[in-house]
Parts: C-alpha cells; structure tokens; sequence
C-alpha cells in the first residue's frame, strides 16, 4: 500500500473516532425537551388565599403546592389599594419566591366612571395607574391585565375606551411594563355594525396594549382563537388556558391547534385559569390534573422573559 493511502485510511479512522489531527472533534449535545413552564391565575383559588385573612393562613402551604404540581409562576388577582392580598408588593414577591415561583403578571384595573367616558378624562384615572405600576413593578411583575370592561354603547365610547387603554400601554411601556386587556364571551357582542372585539384591537396601538385571550371565554363567544392569531398576529402574549372544568375535559377547546399557532399569536407566556370544578374534585386537584395535562402535552415552552 502507498503512503497516500494510508494516510487516508488513517484519516478517516480518526474522523470515525472523533480525533482530526491529534483533535478531538466536539461531539454533538444531547438535546433534551426543557420541563413546561406554566404560570397560574390566582383567582383560581380564591377560597383558598381570596382576601387578607385566607392569604395569611394559606399561601405558604398552597404556593408549596402549586410549585409541586408543576406550576412556576403566578397570576395575582387580589390588587386593593397598594397591597396585594393584603400585603406590600415587596411581601408578596418573597412570598412567591420563597416557594420557587415567579411573580409573573396581575389582573388589576381602574375603569372609567360614566363622566369620565364622556367628557374623554383620563386625568385621574392616569394618577392610579402610576401608583399601580410602582407596586406591580415592586412586586416583581412584567404584565398588567385589565381583566374586565364594559361592551361601549356608542362608538364614540368605544373609541374613547380605545383612546384609554393606549395611555395606559403606554405609560405601562415608559416603565418597562407590558400592558394587555383580558377578555370574556361579552366582547365579541356588536357597537353599532362593529364586533366590538374587533374594534378594540384594530384601534388600539400594538406598541402599547396586546391581548390576553381567554380561550375558554372565546370559543363561548363562537370565536375560534386560531383565526384571531392569524387575522391579528403578535398581539397575543399571554393566554388564559382554561377550559369549563379541568383542562381536555369538555373537548370544546383545541389546545393542540392553540399552541401549534402560538408564535403567530406571539405568545410570550400562558396562564392556567380554572373557575371551578364540577363538584366531585377540589379545587386543588383539578388544578394538579391541568398541571398533568399541560406536562404530558408536547406543547410549546413559550419564555417568560419580558423583552
């Protein structure tokens, strides 16, 4: 055999075994599918930590729990004067971290008042918020959700409402918040010829206001969220994942198609919701049967990063 050839004999045995050259050619990682990530609506167990007294007794316990099951991060829903449950910002941020959780998001609110809606005063309202956004900022939040409005009457209000929640947004963004609007069955009702949902979207700016779909809430308003996603892309980023009792269990809801449309929707992060059970579980278990089913999924890991 000539030199050339064994050289190249030896080659190629080198490559086999991962050394070029006196080298060793870096082997290829193991990929492994990183463990789901879901964050929890805490009005999901207001019977449990609904007010200041439940909070005080029960949130080291049931926060222990949720971190058990498979839940990391939390949904506030209890936002009264300052305090969250009762407590400072700073308080409850050590509360969701001592059980391994993060302080994800909260519903809070400050609607408009009739006189307010028609003579286009923000005014006060504005002063709110900025207490607001201090507090869920200390509390180590990224998202604040508007959980609730009123379908307008005119469109004048409507877009008034509309006005409103862009110089929320945008206050929400100048603070390195981001600031959305989580909706119900009743906005998918009518203002004069309009889906008032849809004019609440395509009249509010991106830059400063998305939308937390509730998925459940949507397909009750004969709404399917796949076509949502795809006629506003990017401005869902986070969802409710709910369904009537625990997740999968009414079938009405695709959550296959749900997830497989999430970078179109823009999702950045879900949030399991449950209302109630159907009487023949605790609240806890049916959360703990969400939790399974999320986890045997192969649905997507969104990132709760805030960027």
């Amino acid at each position: 055999m000539t030199n050339k050839f064994l050289c190249s004999c030896l080659a190629l045995l080198l490559i086999g075994s991962g050394m070029v050259y006196g080298q060793r050619r870096p082997r290829p990682q193991r990929q492994f599918m990183p463990a789901k990530e879901m964050a929890l609506q805490l009005y999901s167990i207001r019977d449990l930590i609904g007010d200041a007294e439940k909070y005080a007794q029960n949130h080291a316990r049931v926060f222990k729990q949720l971190k058990q099951m498979g839940y990391t991060a939390v949904e506030a829903a209890n936002y009264v004067d300052g305090k969250f449950y009762g407590v400072s910002p700073q308080q409850f941020r050590k509360n969701v971290q001592a059980a391994g959780l993060v302080s994800l998001s909260s519903h809070a609110t400050r609607g408009l008042s009739a006189e307010e809606l028609k003579n286009h005063d923000f005014e006060s309202a504005m002063k709110w918020w900025k207490e607001a956004i201090k507090a869920h900022k200390t509390a180590g939040m990224s998202y604040i959700v508007t959980p609730w409005t009123d379908v307008p009457n005119t469109l004048e209000e409507a877009q008034t409402l509309c006005d409103y929640h862009n110089a929320v947004g945008k206050l929400c963004r100048e603070s390195g918040l981001f600031y959305g609007y989580h909706n119900h069955a009743h906005e998918f009702g009518k203002v004069g010829n309009e889906v008032w949902y849809d004019y609440f979207v395509s009249h509010t700016n991106p830059e400063y206001v998305f939308f937390q779909m509730d998925v459940y809430w949507t397909v009750m308003g004969q709404q399917s969220p796949v076509a949502l996603f795809k006629k506003y892309p990017g401005r869902f980023k986070l969802l409710h994942i709910k369904d009537m009792y625990e997740l999968g269990e009414s079938g009405m809801v695709g959550f296959d198609a749900i997830f497989k449309h999430a970078k179109e929707a823009g999702l950045r992060g879900y949030v399991v919701e449950m209302e109630a059970t159907d009487g023949t579980i605790d609240i806890m278990e049916g959360l703990k049967r969400c939790a399974d089913y999320l986890r045997r999924s192969e649905f997507v890991k969104p990132s709760y990063v805030a960027k």
